[in-house]
Order: C-alpha cells, then sequence, then structure tokens
C-alpha cells in the first residue's frame, strides 16, 4: 500500500516505521476508511478513541499511510521505559504528565507542534475506555481546550474498532486468530459555535461532547450498531 504523500522524516520516525508496520501485520488484519480526509500538509488535530494497549501502532501506520508524520500525547511515564522513552522523545512524541503542576505543558507542546503544521494525535479518554462493551466515554477536556487555544487548526475525529479483540482489558492477549482492526476518519468537527467565548468548565464540556459524539458516529459505523443513549 503506498502512501498518500511523503513528508520528511529523520531516523527516529523511520525507525518507529521499520518497528510498526511489521508488528502491525502481526497482530491485525488493517482496513482504514476515508484516509483523504486527514489533511495533506498544515497543523490538524486527530481526535481518536482509545480501546486497547494496542491500537496506537495501528493509528500511528493510518497517519503514517495517509502521508503524515504522526505527533501522539502519550502518558508521560513512557519516556522513562527503556529503549522505548528514547524512541518517543527522537520520534517528536509529546509527553502528557496528568493530575501534576506540568500539566498544561503538555497542551502548549501540542499547540506549538500544531503551528508549525504538524499532525498531532490525542486520545480524548485520556485511557481506555472504561465501557462494558468498548464504546467511548466521557472524555478529559483537554482535547477542546487544544482545539479552541488553536481556532484555525481542523478537530478531525477518528473511531477505531478492534484492537480490543488481540489485546483487550487487563492485559488479555489472543493474537490468533488476526482479527481485523478498522478505523473512519470524519470530517472536522464544527467549533465554530463555541470559539471566541470565555473557556468555562461548561463550554469545554460542550466542546468536549462534540468532539466525542463525532467519534461516536465513526465508531458506530463501522460497528454497524447504535451507540448507547448515554
Amino acid at each position: 500500500m503506498s502512501r498518500a504523500h511523503r513528508p520528511r522524516s529523520g531516523f527516529w520516525i523511520r525507525l518507529c516505521v521499520v518497528i510498526v508496520y511489521p508488528l502491525d501485520a502481526l497482530l491485525f488484519k488493517i482496513r482504514w476508511h476515508h484516509l483523504d480526509r486527514i489533511p495533506a500538509s498544515g497543523g490538524v488535530l486527530l481526535a481518536v478513541n482509545h480501546i486497547s494497549q494496542a491500537d496506537t501502532p495501528a493509528m500511528a501506520r493510518m497517519v503514517w499511510q495517509a502521508g503524515r508524520i504522526p505527533r501522539f500525547l502519550i502518558k508521560s511515564g513512557a519516556f522513562s521505559w527503556p529503549i522505548v522513552g528514547r524512541i518517543l522523545t527522537g520520534a517528536g512524541q509529546i509527553p502528557v504528565y496528568r493530575g501534576t503542576a506540568d500539566a498544561r505543558n503538555s497542551l502548549r507542546a501540542a499547540t506549538a507542534a500544531l503551528r508549525r503544521g504538524e499532525c498531532v494525535i490525542i486520545y480524548p479518554e485520556g485511557t481506555i475506555t472504561d465501557d462494558p462493551d468498548y464504546w467511548p466515554m466521557p472524555a478529559k477536556t483537554g482535547v477542546a481546550r487544544i482545539a479552541l487555544d488553536n481556532p484555525d487548526v481542523p478537530v478531525v475525529p477518528i473511531g477505531q474498532w478492534g484492537a480490543q479483540r488481540t489485546l483487550a482489558r487487563g492485559g488479555r492477549f489472543r493474537p490468533v486468530p488476526r482479527h481485523r482492526h478498522e478505523a473512519s476518519v470524519g470530517e472536522p468537527v464544527d467549533l465554530r459555535p463555541f470559539q471566541g467565548r470565555e473557556q468555562t468548565a461548561e463550554l469545554l464540556d460542550e466542546a468536549t461532547s462534540a468532539i466525542m459524539a463525532a467519534i461516536t458516529v465513526e465508531v458506530a459505523q463501522l460497528r454497524q450498531e447504535d451507540p448507547p443513549g448515554h
């Protein structure tokens, strides 16, 4: 499968590609939908539901396949792991310091990357969904803060489904048979009703809910099911 575009990338990103491609091929039967909705250039914020520890390599491959270099917001603890932490740092990924005085630094780093014209990926839920059926759960407001601080940057919702069959909550790993993992890219979320207003807790909650609703639409299409009322 050829890439849609070919931006320049350095050693660490190339190393990630060498690792991620065979890993994804080993774990999943992959299918992407509407990759053309990811802009070919310029800053873009991709908001994705989180269903498995194994879904990040799949999303990395999808974004790379779309012709963009992925910059994930990743829990800061992963940057202290041997080897993995060095790769994440070298590849320009963004540490998230949740619940600390440095938490705002993650948002500032994401904004800086967007303003450099990069492709930033965020899991708004902050962790794997705790919904029993793996539907998206209520999210943190960080995604809305980043989006509203960068009103000219499109926020593109992505729904994914399938990785939880390979690696479920609690570390249940079932690589055989290979399960299908799919992702669907939606149209940019219309956040104009929330822009230019004071970022109150209520407004941030509403903007976050709008983003999660758009993600849930994509997940429902993949699952061919109606999402739960909550």
